[in-house]
């Protein structure tokens, strides 16, 4: 929504209701905004809003140019006095009015409140900064764009050290680091996978990319990250490892399943691709299991645009993801490939975007932590709403913040996002169940997946959301509590 005091704009779309066609027309064409204000010849009191649609149709429908504005059909308008609050303006717009008359005591407009659908809030966005447009324009100049170039080694060694972890690896994006995760423990055809349901399809596609099959696990309510007491009888003679995920940020019960992993030889991968700085038992997640897997595109905590990483302390899996990251040449001779390899590098222009992104997470953790707790306060006392997870032992970077509706709650998950994108606030569903998509589809019912998925949206939480935008979408939200 945007006010404009300009009370020049407001009189050059102003013309009087005894106007033809053809000068109310030529007033929309002045103002620019597909509209004019009708009022009364003496008074010039607000009489209504005529658009340019309302005489495309009027003409259609067999007026002249000559017709008086007054003589054709157009919707009433809606007004508002100057004194309304934006929230009351709000909840005037609808999908036909975009424009809401603000009047006077004396019944003429003082000021108009325009619904400008480019004005969106959005439900995450990249925040990037001087220090990305200094990193990548000294790629350009120096011409080292490619995937060689300092950045790319300077990237990894922030991201092990964020990590905790010896080694770091970065690769094209997130599916591939997840890729050449499962090839580095030699899984393929015959093999299977456990992983949650309840992810972004790239956990799944990613072993299947190998020849292996993914086996699909419920998730626990409370984390909404897989069930540790549901991985077990999942495991078959075929099983090799387990893929966790630490769900929009919140980590899953790690020592539970590393202890599942380990008295059944199982290799553990983390897919943290939503988890940047998350934290379990205050061990960074990726480094928990035997490698771990992160995103970097656009929509992440830090982002390169698309990019991604590998994390391990294990240098033999280290190596040998750096060699399949690069078409499965030799370390030691040039152009010799030992083994099938991918071209899954990442460049060093997506590198510098990475070092300048590092260099602020800790500014972008503690936005991200201060909308959730802004959110959390504010919400609580909604009794259909469920607040993201966070558990004692864990430390959540709320990725998107998501809430659940309660089965108690008087409209659907749906209806909730429908409307709040008629006031311009975009939302997101929670993923859908791996398990139900068309290309797996395994005729399971895994319960607490699928009702958090029917049930969970996510809420605008990029780090650059001001505090008027936030008690907007907020404010919003309890109106369906009324």
């Amino acid at each position: 929504m945007q006010l404009n005091h300009n009370k020049q704009l407001i009189n050059l779309i102003s013309v009087s209701i005894t106007s033809t066609i053809r000068q109310v027309m030529q007033t929309i064409d002045k103002g620019g905004l597909g509209f004019a204000l009708l009022i009364e010849n003496e008074t010039e009191k607000f009489v209504g809003v005529v658009t340019d649609g309302d005489i495309r149709r009027a003409l259609l429908q067999g007026y002249g140019l000559e017709s008086n504005i007054s003589t054709i059909p157009r919707p009433e308008s809606k007004t508002g006095h100057i004194t309304i609050s934006s929230e009351q303006i709000t909840s005037l717009f609808s999908e036909p009015v975009r424009v809401i008359p603000l009047l006077d005591d004396a019944g003429k407009v003082a000021d108009l409140a325009l619904f400008d659908k480019r004005v969106r809030l959005p439900v995450a966005e990249p925040s990037l900064g001087e220090k990305e447009l200094s990193y990548v324009t000294e790629c350009v100049l120096t011409g080292w764009v490619s995937s060689a170039g300092k950045f790319v080694t300077r990237f990894e060694e922030m991201f092990a050290e964020f990590c905790n972890t010896k080694y770091a690896i970065a690769t094209s994006n997130g599916t591939t680091a997840l890729h050449l995760a499962v090839l580095a423990l030699d899984i393929g055809v015959g093999d299977e996978v456990i992983v949650p349901t309840l992810s972004f399809i790239a956990t799944a596609n990613a072993v299947t990319y190998t020849g292996a099959k993914p086996v699909f696990v419920d998730s626990e309510w409370e984390t909404w990250n897989i069930d540790p007491n549901l991985i077990e009888q999942a495991i078959t003679p075929k099983t090799k490892a387990i893929i966790p995920v630490h769900l929009y940020g919140h980590p899953a019960n790690m020592d539970l399943i590393l202890d599942i992993a380990k008295r059944h030889n199982l290799a553990v991968i983390e897919d943290a691709a939503e988890a940047h700085g998350a934290k379990y038992k205050g061990h960074p997640v990726g480094g928990i299991g035997e490698i771990g897997v992160f995103s970097f595109y656009g929509n992440k905590i830090i982002t390169t645009g698309e990019g991604g990483m590998v994390v391990t302390n294990d240098s033999e899996i280290a190596k040998k993801i750096r060699i399949l990251r690069g078409h499965g040449m030799s370390s030691e001779r040039r152009y010799w490939h030992p083994v099938l390899g991918y071209n899954y590098r990442m460049t060093n222009l997506q590198a510098a975007l990475g070092v300048g992104q590092m260099e602020r997470i800790d500014e972008i953790l503690a936005a991200k932590k201060r909308i959730a707790q802004s959110y959390n306060k504010a919400l609580a006392d909604i009794d259909w709403i469920e607040l993201p997870p966070q558990s004692f032992w864990s430390e959540n970077v709320f990725w998107l913040y998501s809430i659940i509706l309660q089965e108690n709650s008087q409209f659907t998950r749906d209806e909730l996002s429908e409307y709040l994108s008629e006031q311009g606030i975009e939302t997101r569903p929670l993923f859908p169940c791996i398990h139900n998509q068309p290309i797996y589809n395994s005729n399971q019912f895994l319960p607490v997946a699928e009702l958090l998925s029917q049930q969970g949206l996510s809420l605008p939480s990029y780090i650059t959301i001001t505090d008027k935008h936030l008690s907007f979408v907020i404010s919003t939200i309890k109106k369906m509590d009324k």
